[in-house]
C-alpha cells in the first residue's frame, strides 16, 4: 500500500469538494480532492445555479464566470415564475427594471454535467490541489493525529488533520461517523428528465415552479437549457411520497400530459430516461462538525426545503470550511470545540436561511391561505415590485412569514394605506 500525509484531504469533488479546494487553494492551502468518478459524469439535480453560485467564485477570481460561460454556455436566467395551486401566474424578476445582459445574470442554468466538469477543470488549473479522480475510498480510521483515509481497493491512504466530507447526499461518513441520518420528515425525493422542444417559456428564461395541490408539499419545475433543451421534474418531501405512496416517475408523467402542460409539450420529446434521487433537507438543525472532521454541502444536509436547491448552498459551506481549515492551520487546533465556529456561521450565513424557507414550506401546504396571499400579489404590481427585492434582501425575506407584513400589503391593496415599501419596519 502507498501512504501520503497531508493536512487537508477532502472526499468528494462535486461543487461542495471542489469549491472548497479551490477556496484552499487561492488561500495558498495545499489539498488533496478524492472523488470515485471521472469527470465529466452526469449527477441528478434541476441544474439551477443561483445568484450565491457566480458571487461566490467571482470571489475567487473576477474572470472565472467568464471561463465558465465561454467554455459551456449556460443560460442565463433573470427570474421566476410562479404557479401556487390557484394557478394565477406570479412573475418575479431577481432584479427589478432589469437590463437582460447574459454576462451579468443573476442566476444561470447549467446542465451537471458541465458546471461540475466545469469546476474540475478549475481544480486542474491550480498547481497546489492534488486531484485523485477514478478513487473510491473505502474506509476511515480515527487516528491521534486525525483521519486515515484508505482507498476500496486498499491500494493507497491518506494521513489527514482535516477531514472535509463533500460526498454528496449519500455519504457514508456522514452518516456512520458523524450521526447524520436521513430523517425522512427532512428529506426529499425527487425525479428529473430533459426534454428538447418545450414551448412556453418567458423570454428572459423565468425558471417555473408549478406548486400543484395534488402534490403539495412539492412542485413541479420546468427550467429552460441550453441547445432547446429543458430541465423537468417533480419533488416532494420523503415522508409525504410514503404517505401517499405515490409514483413519481408516473406522476410526472401523468402532469406532462395533463391538460394544463399538454400544449406545451405537444412537440417535445425526452431525450434521457426519467431519473430518481434523494434531497437532505436542511430544515432541520444538525451539528456538522466534531474532532477533525466537517461535512460540507449535501453531505451536511444543507438543500434549501422550499425551492430544493442545493448548489449555491454547498459552494458556500465549502468556503466556509476552508476558510476554517486556514484558522485551524494557524492555531494548529482540529479539535471539536475549535471546529465547532464551522457550525456557528454556518448558522448565521445558511441556518437562518434554512429555516425560513421551511417555514415558508409548512404555510403553503395550507391551500386557501397560499390561495389569498398569492391572490394579494398577482393584483398588486407595487407588491409584485417590493417582492421582487427578496432575492437580494434576506431582511425582506424574513417578513414573509409574519401576519403584519401581509395585513399591510392587504390594506394596502384595499386602498387603506399608501406604501408598502418598507415592510421591514416592523421588525
Amino acid at each position: 500500500m502507498s501512504s501520503h500525509t497531508t493536512n487537508i484531504a477532502i472526499i468528494g469533488a462535486g461543487p461542495a469538494g471542489a469549491a472548497t479546494a479551490l477556496r484552499l487553494s487561492y488561500l495558498n492551502i495545499p489539498c488533496v480532492l478524492i472523488d470515485k468518478a471521472t469527470f465529466p459524469r452526469d449527477k441528478i439535480c434541476g441544474d439551477a445555479l443561483s445568484g450565491k453560485v457566480p458571487t461566490l467564485l467571482n470571489r475567487l477570481d473576477p474572470a472565472i464566470m467568464d471561463r465558465f460561460r465561454k467554455r459551456f454556455t449556460p443560460i442565463d436566467v433573470w427570474g421566476i415564475r410562479f404557479y401556487p395551486p390557484s394557478k394565477k401566474l406570479i412573475e418575479l424578476p431577481f432584479k427589478v427594471g432589469y437590463e437582460r445582459i447574459p454576462d451579468e445574470a443573476p442566476g444561470y442554468v447549467s446542465k451537471r454535467m458541465d458546471f461540475d466538469a466545469f469546476l474540475i477543470e478549475e481544480v486542474q488549473r491550480r498547481e497546489n490541489i492534488e486531484l485523485r479522480l477514478n478513487t473510491e475510498i473505502g474506509s476511515w480510521v480515527k487516528t491521534e493525529r486525525g483521519y486515515t483515509i484508505t482507498t476500496k481497493d486498499k491500494s493507497e491512504s491518506w494521513d489527514c488533520r482535516l477531514l472535509i466530507d463533500a460526498s454528496g447526499a449519500h455519504s457514508r461518513f456522514s452518516r456512520k461517523e458523524a450521526g447524520q441520518e436521513v430523517d425522512h420528515d427532512h428529506h426529499a425525493a425527487a425525479v428529473r428528465a430533459y426534454y428538447k422542444g418545450v414551448t412556453g417559456f418567458h423570454p428572459d428564461n423565468f425558471i417555473e415552479l408549478h406548486f400543484l395541490e395534488k402534490y403539495n408539499p412539492g412542485y413541479f419545475w420546468i427550467f429552460p437549457l441550453p441547445d432547446g433543451q429543458a430541465n423537468i421534474g417533480l419533488g416532494m418531501r420523503s415522508d409525504i411520497v410514503k404517505k401517499k405512496k405515490i409514483n413519481l416517475r408516473e406522476a410526472l408523467d401523468e402532469i406532462v400530459a395533463s391538460p394544463d402542460f399538454r400544449e406545451r409539450f405537444a412537440n417535445a420529446e425526452q431525450v434521457d430516461p426519467t431519473a430518481g434521487y434523494g434531497l437532505p433537507l436542511g430544515s432541520k438543525d444538525r451539528v456538522l462538525s466534531g474532532d477533525n472532521y466537517l461535512l460540507t454541502g449535501d453531505a451536511g444536509h444543507l438543500i434549501d426545503p422550499l425551492t430544493g436547491e442545493g448548489i449555491g448552498n454547498a459552494t458556500y459551506s465549502g468556503f466556509i470550511a476552508a476558510e476554517l481549515a486556514e484558522k485551524c492551520l494557524a492555531e494548529n487546533r482540529f479539535d471539536a470545540e475549535f471546529l465547532s465556529a464551522y457550525d456557528v456561521r454556518i448558522a448565521r450565513v445558511l441556518r437562518t436561511e434554512l429555516r425560513l424557507s421551511y417555514r415558508m414550506q409548512q404555510i403553503m401546504q395550507i391551500k386557501w391561505l397560499t390561495n389569498f396571499l398569492t391572490g394579494i400579489v398577482a393584483a398588486n404590481p407595487k407588491v409584485i415590485e417590493v417582492l421582487c427585492r427578496m432575492y437580494t434582501d434576506f431582511e425582506l425575506r424574513k417578513q414573509l412569514v409574519k401576519p403584519m407584513f401581509w395585513w399591510k400589503l392587504f390594506r394596502a391593496k384595499s386602498g387603506k394605506m399608501p406604501s408598502v415599501s418598507s415592510p421591514g419596519s416592523d421588525q
